[in-house]
């Protein structure tokens, strides 16, 4: 009986992987507001009542997509807030952010557009303050709405640039041009290259 369980967990933890990988791929193709549940259904081969079983709405799947990420996410924003000083949380919290973008290149140019997004991450007030203390990591380095202005330009711009406008370069070209780009729009010098 023990070994039915087992696998009727793998089953359902397989299914419930899936669906999130077919998200994914959905969610990129035509946004999380151009994405139906019924479309997931029709990309798996599912029917809409094996994905309730997992999901109750979109916003349930959306959750599931974006946990990962805000996870990692979390984890850079309490490490740049640990840092001693302002430049040194905005240089920390700039390289964590461009890093993650990166290796999310499809997914972050995509969730970053998409205006229902945003609303479902403030919903989630530990989501909502999450993005604010990013944001304010970046704008700490010239306090006030100068600030904030560059610390949104440089989250808008990753995310853009990570979309198509990057698709030909390779990771790691790309996130030196991300951290540039970063550095000038906020002030920042590279920090020293160890020989």
């Amino acid at each position: 009986m023990a070994n039915l369980v087992t696998v009727g967990a793998l089953e359902t933890t397989d299914t419930r992987t899936r669906l999130i990988e077919a998200a994914i791929d959905l969610f990129t193709r035509h946004s999380f507001a151009g994405t139906s549940l019924q479309m997931i259904a029709d990309e798996l081969g599912f029917t809409k009542a094996a994905i309730y079983h997992h999901f109750r709405t979109r916003e349930q799947l959306l959750a599931a997509v974006l946990e990962p990420i805000l996870d990692e996410l979390r984890t850079v924003v309490e490490s740049a807030e640990a840092k001693r000083t302002a430049h040194a949380r905005a240089e920390h919290m700039l390289t964590g952010y461009a890093a993650l973008a990166v290796r999310n290149r499809g997914l972050v140019a995509v969730l970053a557009a998409d205006p229902s997004v945003a609303t479902a991450l403030n919903e989630r007030s530990q989501w909502g303050d999450l993005i604010k203390r990013q944001l304010a990591l970046l704008a700490d380095v010239d306090p006030g709405p100068a600030g904030e202005v560059k610390a949104a330009m440089v989250f808008a711009g990753m995310a853009g640039a990570v979309g198509p406008a990057g698709a030909a370069l390779d990771d790691d070209v790309l996130l030196d041009h991300l951290l540039d780009a970063g550095r000038r729009t906020l002030g920042l010098r590279a920090p020293r290259r160890l020989l």
